[in-house]
């Protein structure tokens, strides 16, 4: 029987909701949060983009260029 995939919104919506503490400080500014769901790790390798910022889960970046903007 295969493995049913998980859909990556729910878990980093998860991920957003257990950060929103850390949104009053600059932490989620300076301190990217990457998600990546297993199958695509196993598929594609950890440096592929199948890494999604939290703050943009829509983007997929190697963990190398997490999708976060200096300003």
């Amino acid at each position: 029987m295969g493995a049913v995939p998980v859909d990556h919104r729910g878990r980093i919506s998860a991920l957003r909701a257990g950060a929103g503490l850390l949104a009053l400080s600059r932490f989620l500014h300076d301190v990217p949060i990457l998600a990546a769901p297993l199958a695509d790790l196993l598929q594609h390798g950890p440096s592929a983009p199948v890494w999604r910022p939290v703050h943009d889960p829509d983007q997929r970046v190697p963990w190398t260029e997490s999708g976060h903007r200096q300003t």
